[in-house]
């Protein structure tokens, strides 16, 4: 009896021990922790947009009953009045396909006089406006007649209620008031709670890089919400093939590709709009070595800017008197962006969690797959 008693306990054990390892090798982690350190430039102390000195970051998510999942993500590129303060911007698109407000100014002014939010599809505009009432009642803003909000979103609308608008000032306030330095939550939360990602759990995700003194010594970091399809590949190997999940699997209208990926880049580089638009460029490049074709339905956008405290200017004052760099000092940069995007994206989707809507569960990339994977293929850990 005590023998029986005994092989039933350490069967017991056993497959407690096997099912307390799965349960790790499927715990989210972020790429660098399963070996994945894309390109040649090493990050900074968080490896996260926020390493690039004055840049904030808030989020709201929000989770009402089993079919509203969605949030708010901001980034503050200082801590100060953005409207007093603006700072040098530049949005790229890679694909249209998407409600970016704001956009038609950036390009014409070359800056940007409010922080960047993103969110879903429909609560793009409810959002804008709670932003605008929140820099409003600011002190000095007594007499401000006009603001140009930017806004960026992707379409959650598979896990998330998204008909309903859930976004409220409450939330938007939120993230606006309780961005901080420092580490970034990751994966679904935020504007990212709701977002689907090569057919698994997407999210947000960030990353950086510094520059060696000898190629200047600036920080790129960069921050994602991803939504979209394609054929992901880690590091090159072709995860989605060998997963047996990519799209145009089965058909060629398949619309598993798209979606949307909101890009935003942050540096202290002393670079105005018209390098900032060539960095923000090359961000595209980083999202296309993740499997990325920018499919039909896709809107894929950068925003890019400068934090460099010594470019920020009030609307009613000249360029500051600052020297850029030259146009060849651009390349380390332009390295350093698509590191910074590729791996922002991987964070992404290996921090992701689950989320169910309705009964549809959208699971995060098995984590423990994809090594054996990058293992088969002589990549990571």
């Amino acid at each position: 009896m005590t023998m029986a008693r005994s092989a039933v306990t350490l069967a017991g054990l056993l497959v407690l021990a096997s099912a307390t390892l799965h349960a790790q090798s499927q715990a989210p982690r972020r790429a660098r922790q399963l070996g994945v350190a894309p390109g040649i430039f090493a990050p900074g102390a968080n490896n996260a947009i926020t390493d690039v000195a004055g840049v904030l970051v808030g989020q709201t998510t929000v989770d009402d009953g089993d079919s509203i999942h969605t949030g708010i993500t901001a980034i503050l590129p200082h801590a100060g009045n953005m409207f007093a303060a603006r700072v040098p911007a530049a949005i790229v698109v890679g694909n249209g396909f998407g409600k970016l407000v704001g956009v038609t100014q950036v390009g014409e002014l070359g800056e940007i006089e409010t922080p960047i939010l993103l969110t879903c599809t429909l609560c793009v505009w409810r959002a804008a406006d709670a932003m605008v009432g929140w820099l409003l009642a600011q002190p000095g803003m007594e007499h401000v007649k006009s603001i140009n909000p930017v806004v960026g979103e992707t379409n959650d609308g598979t896990l998330n209620a998204i008909r309903s608008r859930p976004i409220t000032p409450a939330e938007v306030v939120h993230a606006l008031e309780s961005a901080t330095g420092g580490p970034v939550a990751e994966g679904s939360v935020g504007a990212g709670r709701g977002t689907i990602a090569f057919g698994w759990k997407g999210g947000i995700g960030t990353s950086s890089r510094v520059l060696p003194k000898s190629l200047g010594g600036w920080t790129v970091g960069v921050l994602v919400q991803t939504n979209y399809g394609g054929i992901l590949q880690v590091l090159g190997a072709p995860v989605g093939r060998e997963l047996g999940q990519y799209s145009f699997q089965h058909d060629v209208d398949d619309q598993s590709a798209n979606g949307s990926c909101m890009i935003v880049v942050a540096t202290d580089a002393p670079i105005l709009d018209r390098n900032l638009r060539r960095l923000a460029s090359r961000a595209i490049m980083g999202l296309a070595r993740t499997g990325s074709f920018a499919a039909n339905g896709s809107g894929d956008y950068v925003i890019a800017f400068s934090a460099n405290p010594a470019l920020q200017r009030g609307a009613d004052q000249r360029r500051p008197d600052v020297e850029e760099l030259t146009n060849d000092e651009m390349s380390p940069l332009f390295e350093a962006v698509v590191e910074a995007t590729e791996e922002a994206i991987y964070n992404s989707l290996f921090m992701a969690t689950p989320v169910t809507n309705q009964g549809r569960t959208v699971q995060p990339v098995p984590i423990d797959k994809v090594q054996a994977i990058l293992s088969k293929y002589g990549y990571g850990r």
